[in-house]
């Protein structure tokens, strides 16, 4: 299989016949050996009905996952990935506001010797109310990550597939595999795609989703850049802390012999001992962060490093 689309369908039955008839007009002239997963995220309406009719009628190429519930565009996206047979993964948005013959254009840049391409909506057709928390997220994400793209919010995107392996997804984090594949070492490019305003239905998400967005970043900062030595966090708290504290207790020394003001009765004397307290606590969370880190390595013999590809090796 060269080629999975990956679909997250929630209450999208207008939607599905009209996007099913711009895959196929999409996937005709690429030549490619294709399926399409459609995972059906609990809808409401008869979006499941619709997703039957479309795999009696296309059995070799459309191919449907129905989830028990609800379970939110990550989950159904990560159900999708599980049951993807392709080299490459593009997801993509069941509501027709990604556009499906943007499709060839990515796998062409992927061809380029990228891992990864991130579809860039640089005329998305949506409200204010839903672009400029977005634009303020992607400025967010980028700068704590290190990995600059103008739309992590955009579905689209062409994944090798090799770099959606060694980790799992929950919450809103499908937006944050670009981070992820550069932790691993993927080349990741972007490039603009088209946008087009919904047709049918209602948008799923709204500025609540935004909230969701900003601590899974604290999460992703966390699992990629101190995942494997949790000690760098927590210990450079804990020293900082104490540094903080020994400055506080200095001061108070110096106030004491110099200008005979007790130690003991200034409320600085509990706030360093606290902070000092609270450095100590840090280290020794940090060393059993480390503990915890080296156990889930050596348990699931789990290496601390990927390999891109190996030259005249059989093992």
């Amino acid at each position: 299989m060269d080629l999975s689309l990956i679909v997250p369908v929630y209450n999208e039955e207008e939607n599905l016949p009209l996007l099913f008839q711009a895959v196929q007009a999409a996937m005709q002239p690429l030549k490619l050996e294709w399926e399409v997963i459609l995972v059906d995220d609990g809808s409401r309406d008869g979006s499941l009905k619709v997703l039957e009719e479309l795999a009696e009628k296309d059995t070799r190429h459309v191919k449907v996952v129905a989830l028990r519930r609800n379970f939110g565009q990550t989950a159904a996206i990560a159900a999708g990935i599980d049951h993807a047979g392709g080299d490459i993964i593009i997801p993509l948005d069941a509501d027709l506001q990604n556009d499906p013959a943007d499709i060839g254009m990515l796998i062409e840049k992927l061809n380029e010797g990228y891992d990864v391409v991130s579809g860039w909506r640089i005329n998305r057709q949506d409200t204010f109310s839903r672009t400029f928390p977005s634009h303020i997220a992607n400025w967010l994400i980028s700068q704590v990550t290190g990995v600059h793209l103008h739309d992590y919010g955009c579905t689209m995107k062409a994944y090798r597939r090799e770099v959606l392996t060694d980790f799992r997804l929950y919450g809103e984090m499908h937006r944050f595999i670009p981070v992820y594949a550069a932790a691993s070492g993927a080349r990741i490019t972007e490039m603009p795609v088209h946008h087009h305003p919904r047709k049918f239905g209602k948008a799923k998400y709204g500025l609540e989703r935004t909230l969701k967005v900003v601590l899974d970043l604290f999460t992703v900062k966390f699992l990629t850049s101190y995942a494997k030595k949790p000690i760098y966090l927590f210990g450079g708290t804990g020293m900082s802390l104490i540094g903080i504290s020994a400055v506080l207790l200095i001061f108070l020394f110096i106030r004491r012999v110099f200008f005979l003001v007790s130690v003991f009765e200034s409320p600085l004397f509990i706030m360093a001992i606290m902070v000092a307290i609270m450095g100590f606590q840090s280290v020794l969370m940090g060393l059993i962060a480390e503990l915890l880190a080296r156990t889930y390595h050596e348990s699931q013999d789990k290496a601390t490093y990927t390999v891109r590809r190996t030259i005249n090796l059989n093992k």
